[in-house]
């Protein structure tokens, strides 16, 4: 037994840490052995009937058999088979995780670019807030790394107005040279996925600086470049064709001129809510879209695109060095005028139009069905609004739902929005293209997908939360609480549709620090294709905020069934060491 001393006065005691196997998995032990050991044969079996790998033969289950010696103080039997705790070991080791590593790219990658979610960064540059943080290519390449594929880069004169520098313009932030974040796309751009990496460059430029950015962007990337012939491409080209290639993508520039600072009258009522970013809950999709209908009926049809705080003030005549213009690959315009038009399909020419987050919640109520079908051949990406000065994020849930392809996050922010993206890029090896599902896709104008309606249910999931473990090892033996061991629960649900999104939590399992909490909850989806599993882990405090202990976000259409390990990420979504669940999952 282990002891805490509790305020001086009497001592607390409680279970230590444990690596015994919850009673469910000594019953499907039991189940698959014979006299304490499971053979190759039983462990196939195990495999097809439990993991629903129906294609697993005896010599997948013998190289389980066989990875499982390394472990010398487990007793692993050289020709018989596995003992019940060197099972319990491959059960939540990392090759029997809940998503496949094997599977890598396994999307057809040929479809235009249009036809895929794309991982797309905000204002890529900023190492903290909006008004004040350090610029630099630090947070770049931390982006690429992760698999992010679009990176936003806003291009202003230097204070001598013969360079270029990225900064936020308007702001406090402290610039970083235009080159050398050019330089660590180009060194990083391919380091987690081959595919192609688009620079969205917000220009506020001369004709003199556009054309030096011109030379930059040339002499960088050479071959790496992608160019087109026209001024306008009829048809985008598929990942694949792109791969291993830089875009250029921005809206034909006007004469520059300087912009004007940002005006938010409620940026302190915003900065309060957002002094928790993380522990603010994902807005209920429900509750979000009938408030925005209702703002719209209250104030009638016309609108007006917030102002972008990276559009600098234009002069209607275009003056634009025509070497800069040539790099243009993806043209982009923004929303102007009715929403009627904005989402006019040319038949003859695709682009990629710009909204901000608000106009894009507005534009949904009344224009959804337009929306899906613009989508379809033209890429669409949404911005956070100005007020986000603490680089939170809007939840990318509406976004995807109707069809939007490129919905800007600020990376360097964290929070359960941010968590939902992580999830999401996790599908397709991590490669930063998630094709869109087909009822996105159909071109049948009489079968447009809308997610407001409530479709009958597909496929049920079943997801048991057997147990945790790990904490023990990554985190301080105070950090929960100072006197005795932590009492976690674990919260699990859906972010998806609105008729999907549930969230449902576990019982606190008090004083341990590898809980087993043992319990089973259903999830009904409507749409699968969109749903992502989302899991936390807190841990309960009576006196105060409950504590942080974890959390992953899982694209339900990967998921694999069966009883699987399942690796926990810290606030920023970086994996922990050693934090892991033990679940169970299965499609009914």
């Amino acid at each position: 037994m282990t002891t805490y001393r509790v305020c001086f006065c009497f001592r607390r005691r409680f279970q230590p840490a444990s690596n015994e196997p919850p009673e469910r998995v000594k019953e499907v032990f039991r189940k698959y052995s014979e006299g304490g050991v499971m053979g190759v044969e039983q462990l196939q079996r195990f495999l097809v009937e439990v993991q629903g790998e129906a294609q697993a033969i005896r010599e997948d289950a013998q190289a389980v058999i066989d990875g499982m010696r390394e472990f010398k103080h487990l007793r692993v039997f050289q020709k018989k088979g596995l003992s019940l705790e060197a099972f319990f070991r491959y059960l939540t080791g990392n090759d029997n995780s809940a998503l496949s590593h094997s599977l890598g790219v396994h999307r057809d990658m040929s479809a235009p670019l249009s036809h895929y979610f794309i991982y797309t960064g905000h204002n890529s540059y900023l190492t903290g807030n909006q008004l004040s943080s350090e610029c630099s290519d630090v947070p770049i390449i931390k982006a690429l790394q992760r698999g992010v594929r679009v990176i936003e880069l806003d291009i202003w004169p230097n204070s001598t107005k013969d360079d270029v520098e990225v900064r936020h313009g308007g702001t406090l932030t402290t610039p970083v040279e235009l080159l050398k974040c050019l330089e660590s796309i180009k060194e990083h751009a391919f380091s987690a996925s081959p595919y192609p990496v688009i620079i969205t460059l917000e220009d506020h430029l001369t004709p003199y600086l556009q054309a030096k950015v011109a030379e930059m962007i040339t002499q960088t990337y050479g071959e790496m470049l992608f160019t087109t012939k026209s001024e306008f491409l009829e048809e985008f080209p598929s990942p694949e064709a792109l791969k291993m290639k830089i875009i250029i993508s921005t809206k034909p520039p006007k004469e520059y001129l300087e912009s004007k600072t940002i005006r938010e009258q409620d940026q302190a009522v915003q900065k309060v809510a957002e002094d928790e970013a993380w522990g603010m809950e994902v807005p209920d999709l429900k509750a979000e879209m009938s408030a925005i209908s209702k703002t719209e009926h209250e104030h009638g049809e016309h609108h007006h695109e917030e102002e972008d705080p990276d559009e600098g003030d234009k002069k209607p005549h275009e003056i634009i060095a025509p070497e800069y213009k040539r790099l243009i690959a993806i043209a982009a315009r923004k929303g102007k005028g009715e929403l009627a038009d904005t989402f006019k399909i040319d038949p003859d020419k695709v682009t990629r139009l710009s909204l901000s987050e608000i106009l894009f919640q507005k534009a949904v109520t009344s224009h959804g069905t337009e929306i899906v079908r613009f989508t379809q051949k033209n890429l669409l990406r949404i911005y956070p609004k100005g007020t986000r000065i603490t680089s939170s994020n809007y939840s990318p849930m509406l976004c995807w739902m109707y069809g939007a392809q490129m919905v800007a996050l600020n990376m360097q922010g964290y929070g359960r929005a941010l968590w939902l993206v992580h999830g999401m890029f996790r599908a397709n090896g991590g490669c930063g293209y998630v094709k869109k599902p087909d009822f996105l896709l159909d071109n049948d104008p009489d079968n447009v997908f809308n997610p407001k309606v409530t479709l009958p249910v597909k496929k049920t999931l079943k997801v048991r939360v057997y147990m945790g473990d790990g904490w023990r090892f990554d985190f301080h033996l105070t950090h929960f609480d100072t006197y005795s061991p932590p009492d976690f629960y674990t919260r699990v649900g859906i972010a998806g549709v609105p008729a999907d999104t549930t969230m449902k939590r576990t019982k606190a399992i008090e004083d341990n620090w590898t809980p087993v909490w043992d319990e089973e909850f259903e999830f009904p989806l409507t749409v699968p294709e969109l749903a992502l599993l989302r899991i936390e882990v807190h841990e309960y405090d009576m006196s105060e905020k409950d504590d942080f202990a974890g959390q992953t976000c899982l694209p339900v259409w990967e998921l694999r069934p069966g009883i699987r390990s399942v690796p926990l990420c810290d606030r920023k979504g970086e994996t922990l060491k050693s934090v892991k669940l033990l679940m169970h999952f299965e499609f009914i």
